[in-house]
């Protein structure tokens, strides 16, 4: 279902798209507010209805864990390919926050390629949990790999977007679910990219870090994610199902931790937050330049990226992607 519009994607069956090309074509004059002209229906390729080239819109797309909002800005030519940005920790209910904390939108505004911006998954890791968290009361147990390898592609076919025609990029939490949902997916996604993620999440100390950042982060529980060290959480670890990204075109980033042009800790709130973001991003400096090695022991490429300056911040995260667009455009083939 679509919460605008409401329309589905193209109905099956020779008969029922003969029926949806006239029915759309005497649609659109009326809605433009001129006479319509005599519709002749022709076999189509591509969905009927579809939302115009390059607009933006909410979906509300079917999934196991109930209706999901999902962000879309269409392809600027109506082409088939599509980009997927991932929500960090703190993902929130009511927007992706790729969509107004970053120029998103703009860098990708003229190209043809669909930005898809799933909403909610706080703390998720974007992964399919095997309960609900018992320390928040949550009732519905998370099952995003599911949605985003499955449910969700589905439903944008329906919307001329292809299955296999896909990128996926993420920060923070995003970060390594992005190179996750690329390793085990690769027939969806021929390109990723990772932002400050933290890709060594087996390494000393991560998993009760990652603890109190969860329980920080809408007070969810690590242990209803994943048990310690099974193989669930081990296949969630970049550093572990390394080997798997072989052949995956890749751009990795990580900065230094300290201050930069959009850091500004001008007050007691603000150093406080940029103290945060600097430890926040210092550990994934670690985990990133951990995660170097593993793929040069593995000699598998992929194109690094260590500013010398920069947070735990989104204006950082925005520069990022912007560095890793020409590869995401070549690699899915949508300039």
């Amino acid at each position: 279902m679509r919460t605008k519009s409401g329309r589905r994607g193209a109905p099956r069956g020779w008969r029922n798209r003969i029926l949806a090309v006239g029915a759309a074509v005497l649609a659109l004059p009326i809605a433009a507010g001129v006479a319509a002209p005599i519709a002749i229906a022709a076999p189509v390729q591509t969905p009927v209805l579809r939302t115009p080239s390059g607009g933006l819109e909410d979906l509300m797309v079917p999934s196991s864990m109930g209706p999901i909002k999902v962000q879309v800005q269409w392809a600027a030519r109506g082409g088939n390919a599509a980009l997927y940005l991932l929500d960090g920790l703190r993902a929130r209910d009511d927007r992706n926050a790729w969509s107004f904390e970053t120029n998103a939108l703009q860098q990708f505004g003229g190209d043809n390629i669909s930005l898809i911006m799933p909403v909610g998954g706080q703390s998720s890791f974007y992964t399919d949990w095997y309960t609900t968290s018992n320390t928040n009361g949550q009732k519905t147990t998370y099952k995003w790999e599911t949605f985003l390898t499955k449910e969700l592609p589905a439903f944008l076919e329906g919307y001329g977007v292809s299955r296999t025609n896909n990128a996926v990029a993420g920060l923070s939490m995003g970060g390594s679910a992005a190179l996750a949902l690329a390793a085990y997916h690769r027939d969806q996604f021929k390109y990723a990219a990772s932002y400050s993620g933290y890709l060594n999440i087996s390494a000393p100390g991560m998993r009760e870090a990652i603890r109190v950042a969860m329980l920080d982060a809408g007070r969810y529980n690590v242990d209803s994610m994943a048990a310690p060290w099974s193989p669930q959480w081990l296949r969630m670890d970049p550093f572990v199902f390394a080997p798997q990204l072989k052949g995956l075109p890749m751009y990795i980033s990580a900065a230094s931790g300290l201050p930069g042009q959009y850091d500004s800790p001008n007050s007691a709130v603000g150093v406080f937050n940029t103290g945060n973001a600097m430890a926040l991003e210092a550990l994934s400096l670690v985990n990133t330049r951990a995660f170097q090695a593993r793929l040069a022991s593995l000699n598998i490429p992929a194109q690094f990226d260590f500013p010398a300056q920069g947070t735990h911040s989104w204006k950082y995260w925005e520069g990022e992607l912007f560095k890793s667009r020409n590869g995401i455009l070549d690699a899915t083939n949508s300039r």
